[in-house]
């Protein structure tokens, strides 16, 4: 059996034409492959984006790609191997209207992003939800409908199946504070936050018994890295706080109307879901060469095998992102020795198999926004001061069946740093009657559009069953880098 190659013709594709540098970059490359350091597709990877940009490999003391990065810098300095851009597929001419929910509320450079990503040769329908604002590739609030057989993990994003979850629990609302330091306690106790963070205790680790864990080279070597995170919680805008619950009469089958203590908990599938992103991203733009604006929409052929890998990585980092959540919730309700009446969740930044209104068979990509089709349960919520709300989805085509994931940003969070100010945020949560553990500027409430605004311009996407209104908050540790 012939042994696997890179060849000179898909080095030469990535735009390594100098015949000095195209052994080395043969060497390297094959030498990797030989050895069984990495994979093909992620080697190709790499070398696109080192070329990209070679300064992060130059810096890697002893990086694989080191030598290669320095190479192509000192033949920079010489005016040589000046990286052309080049693109297989062309953008749309016409830029296809796409609905957007709050207009007025969001910034142009998500507008941009949204036009971009509506112009690609794969997109089939686009919406933009109230909470919009810039992203990477896709807008965060923004949804997109492509071809039944392509999936772009930019349009996913980096947090894959970040998840929003509810327990709402058989105790009256004024437990928060009658129960205050109780309620503080067993969340320090039970949540655990931060970039590597770990738990060496599990209430249910059976998720780990899927055969999907052996299903590829790249889930076996990250199965060790989640096991160890299981039931932890991110950084940046990542949260598990108490709040009191109101909710209308008939809102819920199981539930009578009431002011009731909840647990609401916002995460995702931790460094798992992270490693994915970035593994099969930098697959994607090798393989779907696209204009430099819509480089990070580049898209994963279904029918293809590292489309298939991602569908199957995706899917199980959504199921991983779910335990992740319950084990949070699972150990808080043993603790308070009351099980939850009902327990309600949804992801976004997720691609789901749909048809349209019409019947069309799509990928809809939700970035940063939640399933909203009919009757579909769903919870938006606000910031660390604001409300949350529970909702049900009205199924509205026009947006896709999506609605906003949360209140979305007002400012980025260099600006939050710059412009807020450490005295007019305290004496928000003082009139709050917020307990906040942890986070830092950036995630202060003025960070954030107006929740009541937001769900004012979606009225016609969810109806509202109940209002959380947080309490005792928990976050990351200040100056942690944010990975929402």
């Amino acid at each position: 059996m012939e042994k696997e190659k890179i060849s000179n013709n898909e080095l030469k594709e990535l735009g390594i034409n100098e015949l000095e540098m195209l052994v080395s970059f043969s060497r390297v490359a094959n030498g990797l492959l030989k050895h069984g350091v990495m994979a093909k597709p992620e080697i190709l990877a790499n070398l696109e984006a080192l070329i990209d940009d070679p300064m992060p490999y130059a810096l890697r003391k002893g990086g694989k790609f080191k030598n290669l990065a320095d190479g192509i810098l000192a033949m920079r300095r010489e005016g040589k191997f000046l990286k052309q851009e080049r693109s297989n597929f062309k953008l749309k001419e016409e830029i296809a209207d796409f609905p957007v929910w709050g207009l007025e509320h969001i910034e142009v450079g998500a507008l941009a992003q949204m036009k971009t990503a509506v112009q690609l040769p794969i997109a089939v329908e686009g919406a933009l939800m109230p909470d919009a604002h810039q992203g990477y590739g896709l807008p965060i609030g923004g949804v997109l409908a492509t071809t039944a057989n392509t999936i772009i993990p930019f349009a996913v994003g980096v947090d894959i199946a970040c998840r929003m979850c509810l327990s709402i629990f058989e105790l009256p609302a004024e437990t928060v504070d009658t129960e205050k330091d109780k309620l503080k306690n067993i969340l320090v106790d039970h949540t655990y936050f931060g970039m590597g963070c770990t738990t060496k205790s599990y209430f249910d680790s059976s998720l780990f018994d899927s055969a999907a864990w052996n299903e590829t080279r790249v889930i076996r070597a990250l199965k060790n890295k989640a096991y160890a995170q299981l039931g932890t919680s991110g950084t940046g805008n990542h949260f598990v706080e108490w709040g009191e619950l109101t909710i209308a009469e008939g809102a819920l089958e199981s539930v009578p109307a009431g002011k009731y203590l909840a647990l609401l908990s916002h995460s995702g599938s931790r460094g798992f879901g992270g490693a994915i992103a970035d593994h099969y991203s930098r697959i994607a733009m090798t393989k779907t060469k696209l204009p430099a604006e819509a480089k990070h929409l580049a898209w994963l052929d279904l029918d293809k095998d590292e489309g298939q890998e991602y569908w199957i990585a995706m899917n199980l980092a959504g199921e991983y992102a779910s335990a992740n959540h319950h084990e949070i919730h699972n150990k808080i309700a043993r603790a308070l020795g009351l099980n939850p009446m009902v327990q309600v969740e949804n992801h976004h930044n997720f691609a789901w198999k749909e048809k349209l209104a019409n019947g069309t068979d799509v990928i809809v990509h939700r970035k940063g926004a939640t399933p909203a089709g009919k009757g579909v349960l769903g919870i938006i919520p606000g910031s660390m001061s604001t409300p949350g709300f529970l909702v049900r989805g009205k199924g509205n085509a026009a947006s896709i069946n999506s609605a906003s994931h949360g209140a979305g940003r007002l400012m980025s969070r260099s600006a939050a740093f710059k412009t807020l100010n450490k005295a007019d945020i305290a004496a928000n949560l003082i009139e709050k009657r917020i307990t906040l553990m942890g986070s830092d500027m950036d995630e202060a409430p003025m960070a954030y559009k107006d929740i009541h605004t937001v769900m004012a311009a979606q009225h016609d996407l969810v109806d509202v069953l109940a209002k959380f209104e947080p309490r005792i908050v928990r976050m990351a540790d200040p100056r942690e880098k944010p990975e929402d």
